[in-house]
């Protein structure tokens, strides 16, 4: 018996892959109407929430990303010898073409969509998808020369075959402590990307993304080694060993962080044979995903910024560095949300430096309003677009990075973002 725990899209996916290899599964979902429920065929069982009897009789448990393998009745069928993989497992197992693996805090999307369109832009078949987009299963329904996956740590707990063609963890900072026990297992988790890879990416600005395993090819960072930054005759550029690759200036996304994700990009499609005009040409046009760092309009002199994905500190911090170089007057943050278990302690240095003002709201406003003078605690995100658009001035920034998941107050950063724009675009 086939088991599948969790229905949305990738549930979805894990149903038709294995009604196409012949095989009825069986489908669990802890929650009361999951995503996905009109969409499954009738000869599909679905049973809402865990049956432990069951999930012991299976050979084969096919867990969603959002369930721990720490959940007791997951933990029961593997003492008991269950085999329990995810989506990715079954899809590496399956993939003819090389696989371009990317996983990170922060920058995910980007640098995944970076790769993709700079094979696609080279004329290749590209796959991508993973933990954006597409699920994986689904981009085996199409021909491909290459995949490019973005894997979350969730998904990467599952996944033991993976043998990439490059890989890379772009960063780390503190994420989802609601589920691992400190920052040393989540590292575990995303170092799993790196088993068995040829062809192995590092940040040298952050040295917790050094593998465990296998062999370090390259490395990028903001300095002037390998894939680095540096200033040539008074123009930042974008560089190989010292030699000029592209002006940052020539690009449209902006700040530092996004400068190390141009640089990864450009790394892992080296290691794939992605000859180097088609990353420049990518680079030059692409604008950056919504809720990423987007402007969204200015008003009266003040520029708003949409980075609704900024769901950690970390994320918050580099949407910081990102634009603070550009702002000449002040800079306010809102923040807040679900904090996931995090420290926010990291935020607290930039208060009054880097931050001139941040409102808080949700349900760790509390939390992050006890970091400074420089804060305030609101009701919610609204109320502090309200009060950050009375207080802003001509030359000031107002940045929505809530260092926070947004599930205590949206279904999801998205709808947190569109809410922000649609909000600003209403001042």
């Amino acid at each position: 018996m086939v088991i599948i725990i969790g229905l949305g899209k990738t549930g979805l996916s894990c149903v038709e892959y294995f009604l196409a290899k012949g095989v009825t599964p069986l489908v669990m979902d802890t929650r009361a109407n999951p995503p996905g429920r009109d969409q499954l065929p009738p000869e599909v069982e679905l049973i809402l929430g865990l049956d432990g009897e069951r999930l012991n009789q299976a050979h084969l448990i096919v867990a969603s990303p959002g369930i721990a393998l720490a959940t007791p009745e997951l933990k029961a069928a593997a003492e008991r010898g269950v085999e329990i993989v995810g989506d990715i497992e079954l899809f590496v197992r399956e993939a003819k073409a090389p696989v371009v693996a990317i996983t990170g805090s922060n920058g995910k999307s980007t640098v995944t969509t970076l790769v993709g369109e700079m094979i696609q832009e080279a004329g290749l078949r590209v796959g991508v998808g993973g933990n954006i987009g597409v699920p994986a299963l689904a981009l085996l329904n199409a021909p491909a020369d290459l995949y490019v996956l973005e894997l979350s740590s969730f998904q990467l707990e599952t996944t033991h075959s993976l043998q990439a063609a490059a890989s890379v963890v772009l960063n780390l900072s503190e994420d989802h402590m609601d589920r691992y026990e400190g920052m040393a297992d989540y590292r575990a988790a995303k170092q799993k990307i790196h088993q068995h890879s040829r062809h192995i990416l590092i940040n040298r600005d952050d040295l917790q993304t050094q593998p465990d395993v296998g062999t370090v090819w390259s490395s990028f960072g903001l300095d002037c080694n390998a894939y680095g930054r540096c200033e040539i005759e008074g123009r930042c550029w974008l560089t190989l060993h010292g030699e000029p690759l592209l002006a940052v200036d020539e690009m449209k996304i902006v700040g530092a962080h996004n400068q190390a994700n141009a640089l990864a990009a450009m790394a892992l499609c080296d290691a794939v044979g992605i000859p180097r005009e088609p990353q420049l040409a990518v680079l030059r046009r692409f604008e950056g995903l919504a809720h990423r760092a987007r402007f969204v309009r200015e008003v009266g002199g003040v520029r708003w910024i949409n980075d609704s994905k900024a769901t950690n500190v970390g994320a918050t911090l580099a949407a910081v560095a990102g634009v603070r170089e550009a702002v000449k007057g002040k800079l306010i943050l809102l923040a807040g949300g679900q904090g996931k278990g995090q420290d926010f302690g990291p935020l607290q240095a930039l208060l009054g430096t880097q931050i001139d003002k941040m409102y808080c709201f949700g349900q760790d406003g509390a939390l992050l309003a006890a970091l400074g003078a420089q804060t305030e605690l609101v009701a919610d995100m609204d109320e502090a677009i309200s009060r950050a658009a009375a207080e802003a001035k001509s030359g000031d920034w107002v940045l929505l990075a809530p260092a926070c998941a947004s599930l205590d107050q949206f279904k999801s950063f998205e709808e947190r973002g569109d809410r922000f724009s649609a909000r600003v675009m209403g001042l």
